[in-house]
């Protein structure tokens, strides 16, 4: 069962202390242990740490990215209807 988020949740999760938590379309993804894997640097990661990143997601890739990673970093969804 996956577990729901509210922006403010996420938004609590913007460190790595913290856990790096970000959202691509209303996904919630836990990127703590990816920061070091993604090709673009750790620094892209942490600036959008507990933002709505879909903006800047989709900018630079593409659905074979979320068929990859989502399997291992998808922890959740965000509260229908809440927006950051």
């Amino acid at each position: 069962m996956s577990k729901t988020f509210t922006p403010a949740d996420v938004a609590k999760h913007n460190t790595p202390d913290q856990g790096l938590y970000i959202i691509v379309d209303n996904s919630v993804y836990d990127v703590t242990n990816f920061v070091d894997e993604h090709p673009g640097g750790a620094k892209i990661l942490k600036r959008v740490a507990g933002k709505d990143a879909s903006k800047q997601f989709w900018k630079y890739h593409n659905d074979g990215v979320l068929k990859k990673y989502s399997p291992k970093l998808k922890i959740g969804d965000v509260k229908e209807g809440a927006k950051l």
